[in-house]
């Protein structure tokens, strides 16, 4: 009898083992080494996108292989044109007036939590952010996608075998339980995890600082300034980019009663089906279990798939399945994240409805994460950017191309961020700079030491009210000021 939980516990611990002394020679090589080796990772992975593309698609069921390949790509080839010339090892900054110097500190071993939905591009990702900022990964991969996941890492270790540093600079789990995980995320020096609101709780729950994402929920608010035609296929082109499994990918359209009929018939002319009667009823019944949760078994599935699984019948070329959903909430599973070929659709009467719309559903699941907004209104545009509680307004753009950086100037990544707001310790994009601590050496500015705070800026002086009150009435701040500078020279 072999108990797979211990023997994944062990593993995990054999591999941060080795994982810390490949680190530790790794962080000496400074940055032109550092630099030479995610270069060949780059350059190693690259060539198999297609094949690490097929492979997750042939493993998993989800998404296109042909999609696939793409991200792949944006992993090896966009993340790395994005990081090459980052400055990650040794100092990093020198303000000579100021008189302090920041270095840079790699975190350590980093552990690696990889979905099913992405597995082979995360990977890619993760070792290249991981490496360029000095540091060590070890994956849990998950078990839906261990093959595809194994054989990424085999590419990426005769990549660093090829440099002359250590293979165990990258390394995964080939057990994975979640004991395995646990393990792995207790003991490593920081948790990059992506994947589902159950893996990213455990990894902030685990007592090891981490970098966590939230679900997405994305709303595409269509705005009535709006070029329809253009907005309506980026969003389709966006939802069907290997079948919604990217968590940026929009989640819902809202638009204004005074163009939905416009956005409507542009909505079936891409391909869109709008789901009534008893059609609907049976595909809102197979897309959650019990819990709430999304069904896995439409996960990455395309529309014709999803229809077979409901047992409904739509017509041939149909892309997206679409319902209007009337509110908001657990008993509206339209108003949910659906990694899938299934879309929401609202009305409301203007923008500050769909202002408040668009909360809702953010709240509902999503908060933090991304919103896109098809508008030519930029006052619009500002007021949404000003109050979302997202981390990322996507505009004019497919969401899931702009919120990884395919088709906007952020930062190409699959860690996406959500702010504080989403229970997340980021919102970023996820670079090799939030992989790394910075250790700052400040120097003495000289004896004559100075209160900075006595002469405060103009924005914080106390009201004029306040100034004419007698002097006994506040505290006398320069006084304070100036003993605090007397002991400090009494003391040097």
């Amino acid at each position: 009898m072999v108990d797979k939980d211990l023997l994944s516990i062990q593993e995990a611990r054999s591999l941060v083992r080795a994982a810390r002394k490949a680190q530790a020679q790794y962080a000496q090589l400074g940055q032109a080494g550092v630099d030479a080796v995610v270069k060949a990772i780059s350059e190693t992975t690259l060539p198999y996108a297609e094949e690490l593309g097929r492979m997750a698609n042939e493993e998993t069921g989800y998404g296109k292989a042909s999609d696939k390949k793409i991200k792949n790509t944006l992993a090896s080839q966009g993340v790395y044109d994005f990081i090459k010339d980052m400055k990650t090892i040794g100092i990093l900054h020198e303000d000579k007036t100021a008189k302090v110097i920041d270095i840079a500190v790699p975190v350590g071993v980093i552990a690696g939590v990889i979905p099913s939905t992405n597995p082979t591009s995360t990977v890619i990702y993760k070792s290249l952010i991981a490496l360029k900022a000095g540091n060590a990964i070890v994956f849990t991969p998950h078990p839906a996608a261990k093959k595809c996941i194994a054989r990424t890492v085999e590419i990426i270790k005769g990549a660093l075998k090829k440099c002359g540093v250590s293979e165990d600079l990258v390394s995964c789990i080939t057990i994975p339980t979640l004991e395995g995980t646990n393990e792995l995320m207790k003991i490593c020096d920081l948790i990059l995890a992506t994947g589902g609101p159950g893996m990213v709780k455990a990894a902030y729950s685990s007592g090891t600082p981490a970098l966590g994402v939230g679900a997405g929920n994305v709303p595409a608010y269509i705005e009535r300034s709006a070029n329809i035609q253009d907005a309506v296929a980026k969003i389709f082109a966006s939802k069907t980019f290997d079948n919604g499994t990217i968590c940026s990918s929009e989640q819902s359209i809202v638009t204004e009663a005074v163009i939905a009929p416009q956005v409507r018939q542009a909505v079936i002319d891409q391909g869109g089906f709008f789901l009534e009667g008893e059609n609907l009823a049976k595909v809102k019944a197979i897309m959650e279990r019990g819990n709430g949760s999304m069904n896995p078994a439409i996960v990455g599935r395309d529309a014709q798939t999803v229809a077979r699984i409901a047992g409904i019948t739509i017509p041939e070329g149909t892309r997206l399945l679409v319902s209007d959903e009337p509110g908001v909430g657990p008993k509206y599973p339209f108003s949910k994240e659906k990694l899938t070929a299934l879309l929401g659709f609202y009305v409301v009467n203007d923008w500050h409805e769909a202002c408040e719309l668009c909360t809702a559903l953010l709240e509902n699941c999503g908060k933090g994460h991304s919103l896109a907004i098809h508008s030519n209104n930029e006052e619009v545009i500002r007021e949404f950017g000003l109050k979302k509680p997202v981390s990322r307004i996507l505009v004019n753009t497919p969401s899931t191309h702009g919120g990884v950086g395919l088709s906007t100037g952020l930062a190409p990544a699959f860690t996406l961020g959500c702010g504080a707001v989403g229970g997340s310790a980021t919102s970023d994009n996820v670079t090799p700079m939030n992989l790394l601590n910075i250790r700052r050496v400040a120097y003495d500015l000289g004896s004559n030491i100075q209160p900075q705070f006595v002469n405060k800026p103009a924005a914080c002086a106390a009201p004029a009210a306040a100034a004419s009150a007698p002097a006994s009435s506040g505290v006398d701040i320069e006084a304070i000021a100036a003993m605090i500078v007397a002991e400090l020279k009494k003391n040097m």
